[in-house]
């Protein structure tokens, strides 16, 4: 008798935890619900279907008839296309070389301060809340080639003729990844702050009593603690500055003579500056930077896993 009241009792037991995980997957579904939706409308769904209408002939929005790999030939075939991967490559290598440590150097900055660290933290991300159209023009304005920049104002007053800045073309594509760097390092920043809140101050004071020095601590300590968030934020800015495309299209329209047009800004001209001729290489080249960013995001995620299995 009493053996089957604990079978009683475990069976209902068994049968209440399936009804409270069944009910737990329908909660997390039904709050999860809203975001799939919005990603399939804004993401999936326009990404599979520029994937398949770019074997099309296009009529702005109006599929035409089969064409194969046809946007693709005229896409690969255009004599830009080589420079403008060139360009693209060099606002990624720029923009690392310029603009991954400054985050990272001002936010073990602010970590080290004493006093006034939160009056510092809110005056640092200031840039990130000047609207961007705006932040551009105040940047293309000081980069102004003649004696009106504020750039060439400062040389004047040691005696230094005005330089080009954006309208020569060797600088043009620094000139614009250092106005990006200054827009986008805070938030970085910010990121990089809430990391190094989480490293074991008890393993400064060992490495200090060890005798260990600035750069020592911050290699054997710091970089430790913070390499996953190094490592995905180093894929991260390689994904979306190799997307570039509002800063050159507003402060250098690409020139001078091309010499600062991303894929992304050639993307934008097929689509929106061909009158509706040239939406099929658009999807076609969609599809090539979406290939490319993708072997990115794989080496990322081999990569963090080597990381992972190392700590």
């Amino acid at each position: 008798m009493k053996l089957r009241q604990v079978l009683q009792q475990n069976k209902s037991m068994s049968q209440t935890r399936r009804r409270m995980r069944r009910r737990n997957n329908i909660d997390a579904w039904v709050l999860m619900l809203p975001m799939v939706i919005i990603l399939y409308l804004f993401v999936w769904r326009p990404t599979v279907l520029g994937g398949v209408w770019s074997f099309f002939r296009m009529s702005g929005y109006s599929v035409g008839e089969f064409c194969g790999i046809d946007n693709y030939k005229m896409v690969l075939s255009h004599t830009q296309f080589m420079p403008m991967l060139w360009n693209t490559i060099q606002y990624v290598l720029w923009s690392l070389l310029i603009g991954f440590l400054p985050p990272l150097v001002i936010a073990i900055m602010v970590d080290e301060i004493v006093h006034f660290k939160s009056g510092f933290r809110v005056l640092i991300y200031l840039p990130t809340v000047i609207p961007g159209i705006a932040a551009m023009l105040m940047w293309y304005f000081m980069y102004y080639p003649d004696q009106t920049g504020l750039l060439n104002m400062l040389l004047s007053k040691i005696g230094v003729d005005p330089y080009l800045w954006l309208n020569d073309p060797k600088f043009a594509i620094i000139g614009i990844v250092i106005y990006s760097t200054w827009k986008a390092f805070p938030g970085t920043m910010l990121l990089y702050f809430a990391a190094l809140q989480g490293v074991s101050s008890e393993l400064y004071e060992a490495a200090l009593i060890d005798g260990a020095g600035s750069f020592k601590r911050f290699w054997h300590v710091t970089r430790p603690g913070i390499e996953g968030l190094l490592l995905l934020n180093v894929v991260r800015q390689i994904i979306s500055v190799f997307q570039v495309m509002e800063a050159p299209m507003a402060m250098t329209g690409g020139g001078p003579n091309g010499a600062s047009t991303p894929l992304s800004l050639q993307l934008y001209r097929y689509g929106f500056n061909s009158g509706g001729k040239g939406t099929g290489q658009a999807m076609a080249l969609g599809v090539i930077i979406f290939v490319i960013l993708i072997v990115f995001t794989i080496f990322y995620f081999w990569l963090n896993r080597k990381v992972e299995n190392r700590h």
